[in-house]
């Protein structure tokens, strides 16, 4: 049954992302409902993508495990795999950041929202590396899932709030008979090792191995257990620059350039500088549009100029951004008794609720947008934001809270909690900037 929703989710994904790319862009009179192409681009931008993000904090990485078409052709490729081994450089703990921060800049570049040409190149694109990785590395495994996803690493982080999760009792695996050779055996297809798994991060809920050893169920638990009970005993440096310079930072440099005054004014500066230089050429060129955006019929065409600010604009959010949001988590640090890499990387795991929250409103703007072209307007969008950034940012407090309590009491606890406080606050004012007062 499984097998089968796989391979119709396969079928739909491969329409909705070759087809639009064949057929003439759409007129001023189309609708969602009358368009394909209109469409397909709500489908993935409007509905698919923000709420794939909000599966993963409800029910952990079920979408990867059951539902995602690239991560079920990877694996069915895998079963005529080479076998070989897996390099290091695919397994480098950088590419989280790395394939998130090349899609969110490439697409903005491409405006990958709004061309189907754009979603061919990115999505198609990267489920033909998902097939190659799995013909070339691992029988029947998800290598391509494990490390090279450019989505990987956002849903490890975010799958570490959801309230249930496959949990290992370790008493009940040694106690347990050793299986006879080939009995009781499943395959672990993301590469899990299940017996020490503590976390969410990377089960993607596929339910393999369920009952083995009598020692691995389905369970509840709290949302905040992870953070507070794991995550300090896992410090990951890939997964503190994706949160800080990633998903706090990046997301909202791509989210925000278009509508920022800041790079209206910069550009303004830039081409009146170039004019007086008696330099035209980057404000008279374009690229293709699998460079940049570029489509003359509908006027929409970004010039190197425009390029080149873009990369600017997202370049500039990301490393002050960044940089503050980590001097902010740094202090919290030192608040709780002096320098520790390892209570810096556990007090940034708190901002995971306002990170996962900001990705989402970005994504979520965009199906806003959709229907509001089609003039359907949704109701109460601008109450709905602000309650979600102020649930999302006390969440985040709260866990600072109960992290910061494992080391500290008093005011030096008060004082670390506060500074993610404020970590959290200059998130959320990033989105206030975008919604509330551009």
């Amino acid at each position: 049954m499984i097998r089968a929703v796989q391979w119709l989710i396969v079928a739909v994904y491969a329409v909705l992302v070759i087809v639009p790319a064949l057929l003439p862009l759409p007129d001023n009179a189309a609708h969602l409902w009358t368009n394909l192409t209109l469409a397909a681009q709500f489908a993935f931008w409007g509905i698919w993508w923000p709420f794939v993000l909000v599966s993963m904090v409800l029910v952990g990485r079920a979408w990867c495990g059951v539902l995602c078409p690239e991560g079920a052709l990877s694996e069915f490729a895998s079963r005529w795999s080479r076998g070989y081994a897996v390099p290091r450089w695919i397994t480098w703990q950088g590419w989280p950041f790395v394939a998130f921060a090349g899609t969110t800049v490439y697409g903005q570049m491409t405006s990958v929202y709004g061309y189907p040409k754009p979603v061919l190149a990115v999505l198609g694109g990267s489920t033909v590396a998902a097939i190659v990785v799995g013909l070339l590395y691992g029988r029947n495994k998800r290598v391509w899932c494990r490390y090279l996803c450019p989505v990987n690493g956002v849903f490890a982080v975010l799958s570490k709030l959801a309230p249930v999760s496959f949990q290992v009792d370790r008493a009940a695996w040694a106690a347990s008979p050793k299986p006879v050779r080939g009995a009781e055996a499943f395959n672990c297809a993301p590469l899990v090792p299940v017996k020490t798994m503590r976390g969410a991060g990377a089960c993607h809920m596929c339910g393999r191995c369920s009952g083995h050893r009598g020692a691995v169920r389905l369970a509840l638990r709290s949302p905040n257990h992870e953070i507070v009970h794991v995550a300090g005993e896992e410090p990951s440096l890939d997964q503190s620059m994706l949160i800080l310079f990633g998903m706090l930072a990046l997301a909202v440099g791509a989210f925000q350039w278009s509508s920022s005054p800041w790079y209206v004014e910069a550009k303004q500066w830039a081409a009146t500088w170039l004019i007086e230089h008696g330099t035209t050429w980057p404000l008279e060129h374009s690229a293709p549009w699998f460079v940049l955006t570029n489509y003359p019929d509908r006027n929409d065409v970004m010039t190197l100029l425009d390029g080149g600010l873009l990369l600017a604009y997202i370049g500039a959010a990301t490393v002050i951004l960044g940089l503050a949001l980590s001097a902010i988590v740094a202090l919290a640090t030192v608040a709780l008794g002096g320098w520790s890499l390892r209570r810096f990387h556990h007090l940034t795991q708190t901002l995971i609720p306002v990170a996962g929250c900001g990705v989402f409103l970005g994504l979520s703007a965009l199906t806003v947008t959709f229907l509001r072209g089609d003039g359907i307007v949704v109701p109460y969008v601008a109450e709905m934001r602000a309650g979600l950034l102020a649930g999302a940012s006390l969440w985040s407090v709260w866990l600072a809270w109960r992290v910061a309590g494992l080391g500290a009491g008093g005011l030096r606890r008060a004082a670390a909690t506060a500074c993610i406080a404020g970590a959290a606050t200059l998130s959320v004012a990033n989105w206030v900037l975008l919604f509330w007062i551009w």
